[in-house]
């Protein structure tokens, strides 16, 4: 993994956290249980990078209703 991917994946965890007022911790644990991180986050990187923050938690939101995991 990039250090520029690594960077995104941070920010991302930092901002769903902010959403969804939960600590990063409990978030990046959601997120790698479910799969997010690296069948979604780190392989469509270089076209989610692009997107506003609001845009990837809500895609990110998608993703984790799409596999019954509640926020």
């Amino acid at each position: 993994m990039s250090k520029e991917t690594f960077e995104f994946i941070i920010y991302m965890l930092h901002a769903c956290a902010n959403k969804w007022e939960k600590l990063p911790s409990a978030v990046y644990k959601k997120l790698c249980d479910s799969g997010c991180i690296k069948q979604f986050l780190v392989p469509y990187y270089d076209v989610l990078h692009t997107q506003g923050t609001a845009y990837i938690v809500g895609d990110i939101e998608d993703f984790l209703s799409a596999r019954g995991v509640a926020i």
